[in-house]
């Protein structure tokens, strides 16, 4: 089964930015883990190096829906800044939703629109006399794509067909994601008491817990307690 979901920061600051990098990361290693297979079809780079505004996937897998149980919703990491060293806030919110709307997606081979001409070199100019570069379009979007990849006009088509493919397939990702941003957004104010998953400090360690070393103190202390009386 196929779903398409999105890891987004909303209208956060750069800090959420930084957490859907972060839990992207998480997320991935996890899919493998539950032998979920992925593609990123999107990804909208932050306002700084290593982070994301909104990362688009494409999930495969029996176990799919199973998986994406412990995901969907709002994300939460409890941590401080690294951008703004003096800011008080703490607690940064990110969502994943999942995109609907997948089943309307349709491509249609038989629709493509294909025109031949000469292969063309550095400033236009022709490389060959046969026409064995193609030119691609999808009627119904308007998504246009140029390949001279190989000097066989048979394997330029197949490429064609596939990046135009991809190129479809981006476009309608990009309005689902349109509709969709008013609904992440609500959705996000809404549940930001109730995170699916929490992570914490700049390790990003899931549900971090601050570790009391009192027991190991105490084994410690009965130790050497132990050994000084053998010495006596």
């Amino acid at each position: 089964m196929d779903k398409i979901i999105q890891i987004t920061s909303g209208r956060g600051p750069l800090e959420c930015q930084w957490v859907v990098a972060k839990v992207l990361k998480v997320f991935l290693e996890e899919a493998k883990q539950n032998k979920i297979d992925y593609e990123i079809i999107h990804r909208e780079n932050g306002d700084e190096n290593l982070t994301l505004k909104s990362a688009t996937l494409l999930l495969k897998g029996k176990e799919v829906n199973e998986f994406l149980k412990t995901w969907l919703g709002s994300i939460l990491w409890i941590g401080k800044s690294s951008f703004r060293k003096f800011h008080k806030r703490s607690n940064w919110f990110i969502g994943i939703f999942e995109l609907e709307g997948l089943e309307k997606i349709e491509f249609n081979e038989k629709e493509i629109q294909f025109q031949t001409t000469r292969s063309q070199g550095s400033g236009g100019q022709n490389v060959n006399k046969v026409e064995t570069a193609v030119r691609a379009t999808y009627p119904k979007t308007g998504q246009i794509v140029f390949v001279q990849d190989s000097r066989s006009q048979l394997e330029n088509k197949k490429l064609s067909t596939i990046r135009l493919k991809e190129k479809v397939m981006e476009f309608h990702i990009q309005q689902l994601e349109k509709q969709m941003q008013e609904t992440w957004n609500n959705h996000l104010n809404v549940q930001r008491g109730n995170p699916i998953r929490t992570f914490s400090g700049t390790d990003f360690k899931k549900n971090h817990q601050e570790k009391s070393f009192k027991k190991e103190r105490y084994q410690l202390k009965n130790e050497l307690k132990n050994y000084r009386n053998d010495l006596n």
